[in-house]
């Protein structure tokens, strides 16, 4: 694969462990400072490497009302305007009737409804955390301070001690994609970057930094904390490498293996370091969005061990995404008036938060996830979602060319609570695309006409939103 994207790995949940956690018992909950009492058979725990936590303790504990139909087997907690539906074995939820994604699906255990810990605190506005080492699950309201210094929910599941590594900052993912290289950290840091030869390469050390736990989902890391980054399709760099070289202090390397002398740039923001190899002469390379250049970033859904939804044919949601992201890529990168960054641009998950973050870090001037629709087997067309009212223009242009292109039934623009639409600051939709569910529309969603000329549309109303000829 040519180029890895431009990717920021901070929560993964990913690594599959069989079985349930044989320390369950011992687990705990810790709600701002105090512990809550859990069903002694179905206690929080570590389950298949996802923090899962029994739903009516803590959102009983928060105010919420939890509703528990057996037949049906689904949960519905509500407070105030806010109402949560989740149906155990699948992975995606409602909230105020907008479709959520679950990193894991519910599930019962001895009775007791789990759900997970991530879901909780995104949706419920909860910092969350895990120590791994103790087993404990602290939940802070946004009144209640910073907490007790746990790291969030484990999504490598990772099997050795804790992943609270206090005073650090953690570096969550990397990634190449045109001749970048992009570390993710959890925080500011200060790189020392120098060039070595015998051979030619770059190396950039971060003192006071530690892998974070979920670094291993993204890219292999052996027991020893040492691995590498595959580049292919790059002539100038033939791998990159990594490892914690030093203890005193905790100090992460990274060697960037080139094949000849080369030049570079680093441009250094809270949570994102680059390296830029853009520039033959040594001198720097205009950053994302140089020259006055508009930003779009183009979010392709789901990824990896997250297929999204399910075709009737078999064929997956994060297929169709990556595959129209990648073309609508391709064309704008023609248009000299604006630079186009994907959130993913190879099979890797990426989470919602950290999707977002791609767009803030680079101060975006808009954010387009794309998206395949799953429901009834008889429906079928397209939508456009949006959260905020600065993001509806954008969203009615979008939707006009993406009924046009596709041919499909319009079904019209919607204003839903979407993480990636709705934490955004610049104007942000999620499209849907058509329905893996209804076998006509699954049919044409694949067919390179099809994804060709919707990309076509999706850059045609870019263009006209942005005001570009």
């Amino acid at each position: 694969m040519k180029k890895f994207g431009f990717l920021v790995l901070l929560f993964v949940f990913g690594f599959v462990f069989p079985g349930y956690s044989h320390a369950a018992a011992d687990t705990k909950i810790i709600l701002d400072g105090n512990e809550i009492v859990q069903p002694s058979d179905a206690r929080a725990d570590n389950i298949n490497g996802k923090v899962m936590v029994p739903i009516r303790t803590v959102s009983e504990s928060l105010g919420y009302s939890v509703d528990w139909k057996q037949q049906s087997q689904t949960v519905t907690i509500s407070k105030d305007n806010t109402a949560m539906q989740m149906i155990v074995g699948q992975k995606t939820a409602t909230v105020n009737g907008s479709n959520v994604d679950l990193d894991a699906p519910p599930l019962v255990k001895n009775g007791t409804t789990l759900v997970p810990l991530r879901f909780i605190g995104e949706q419920m506005g909860l910092k969350v955390g895990w120590n791994n080492t103790t087993k404990t699950v602290t939940l802070v309201t946004q009144n209640a301070g910073s907490g007790n210094g746990t790291t969030t929910p484990p999504n490598s599941g990772n099997a050795g001690g804790g992943s609270d590594q206090e005073g650090l900052v953690q570096v969550n993912g990397i990634s190449f994609s045109d001749n970048r290289f992009m570390v993710a950290t959890s925080g500011s840091t200060k790189p020392n970057v120098f060039t070595m030869t015998g051979p030619d390469r770059i190396v950039i050390d971060l003192p006071n930094t530690a892998f974070a736990d979920s670094f291993s989902q993204g890219q292999a890391l052996d027991s020893n904390q040492n691995g590498q980054l595959v580049v292919s399709g790059y002539p100038d760099v033939s791998q990159i490498r990594y490892s914690l070289y030093s203890n005193s202090p905790s100090t992460i390397r990274f060697v960037i293996d080139l094949t000849g002398a080369k030049g570079y740039s680093v441009q250094n923001d809270s949570g994102l370091l680059i390296v830029d190899l853009n520039n033959q002469s040594g001198t720097p390379a205009p950053p994302v969005g140089g020259d006055g250049k508009k930003i779009v970033v183009i979010d392709a859904g789901h990824g990896d061990q997250d297929p999204g939804a399910i075709g009737v044919t078999g064929k997956r949601e994060k297929d169709f995404n990556l595959a129209m992201a990648l073309k609508v890529e391709a064309i704008l990168k023609k248009e000299p008036k604006i630079d186009v960054v994907l959130t993913r641009s190879d099979d890797t998950f990426l989470a919602l938060k950290e999707r977002v973050k791609v767009a803030q870090k680079i101060n975006a001037d808009i954010f387009i996830s794309i998206h395949a629709n799953s429901g009834p087997v008889a429906a079928t067309g397209v939508e456009t979602y949006y959260s905020r009212s600065v993001s509806k223009e954008l969203a009615n242009i979008l939707h006009k060319y993406l009924v046009k292109s596709s041919g499909l039934k319009d079904r019209g623009v919607k204003m839903a609570s979407l993480h990636v639409t709705r934490e955004t600051t610049m104007p942000a939709v999620l499209l849907e695309g058509g329905f893996l569910s209804n076998k006509s529309d699954e049919s044409v969603l694949f067919t390179e006409n099809f994804q060709n000329n919707v990309a076509k549309g999706i850059v045609a109303g870019i263009k006209e939103y942005l005001g570009i000829q």
